[in-house]
Formats: C-alpha cells, structure tokens, sequence
C-alpha cells in the first residue's frame, strides 16, 4: 500500500515522540522532497532528518501544471497531493483543511494525524487516543476539540 504524508503529520507525530506509529501502521511512507526539506527547515518542534529513517520513501517533486485547484496550497501540499495522484497511493496524510479538500475533491483516499492516532488505539499502539490529541495540542499543534472529543467517543475513550 502507498502511502504519501504532508509536513504537519510529521511535526505533530514528532512533539508527542509517536513519529514511529507511521511505520507501525504503514509501513513505508513515501514522502515528496519538499515535504522533506520543510520538515529539515526545523521550527520549535524537531523533526528528525527523514532521510535517516529507513521507513521513509523520498519522492523527487514534479512540476505543477494544469490543475488550478492546486493554487492555494502551499509547495509540500501541492507535491503531496501530485506525487499521491502520480503514484496511486492508497492513502494521503494531510492535515491542513484547504489541502484535504483540494486531495479529496481529486478522489484521493485522505486522513490526517488524528485519523492515525486512532487507528493507532485501535491496534493497540497507543494507549489512549485522546490523551495522545490533548498532548500535540499541548505542544501547539492545533486540532479541533470537539473533533477530538468526537474520536475519543468513537473509540470508547469518553461516555457520550
């Protein structure tokens, strides 16, 4: 199964230390050069270099033409979504709202970190779902609550 992830994904992974839950749920996860390049630019949250993880796929970018939908994203998401497209992934990791419209209006199969942190508790991964969530919010990473608090529910976590 290919699987293609965004920049964020790999930020919110790293700040609660769960980068490895990709590789436990995926395997191999192909990752577009400038997705790597934005992740190695640093920030206040560490991204270990992804060329140094054996699980990670770099993929070259391609040039962008002929879909204006693609305009608004920023460089990592516009590649991510063409690389994805390009290859037939049966998965894209994207957080951003606008980069997960633009992926499932091209008829991409799309979930973000919350999605893989509950597919994390669900295979026993993680231990909890919605402490895992309130930690990258925590650390700065911004989710919805009350989407959170839906996941959690949905996983049996927290009483409707």
């Amino acid at each position: 199964m290919i699987v293609f992830s965004n920049t964020t994904p790999f930020i919110a992974l790293a700040s609660i230390d769960r980068l490895t839950l990709l590789p436990d749920l995926f395997d191999k996860v192909h990752v577009a050069e400038s997705v790597i390049e934005e992740c190695a630019e640093g920030g206040r949250i560490l991204v270990p270099d992804l060329r140094s993880l054996n699980w990670i796929i770099p993929v070259e970018d391609e040039a962008v033409s002929g879909l204006p939908v693609l305009f608004e994203l920023d460089r990592g998401e516009k590649q991510t979504i063409v690389l994805a497209r390009k290859h037939g992934a049966a998965r894209v990791i994207i957080d951003e709202r606008l980069g997960r419209r633009v992926a499932e209006y091209l008829e991409l199969n799309v979930t973000g970190t919350l999605g893989v942190l509950a597919k994390a508790k669900s295979r026993g991964l993680i231990p909890s779902f919605h402490e895992a969530a309130q930690s990258m919010r925590q650390q700065g990473i911004h989710y919805n609550a009350g989407l959170i608090t839906r996941l959690a529910q949905h996983l049996g976590e927290i009483k409707q």
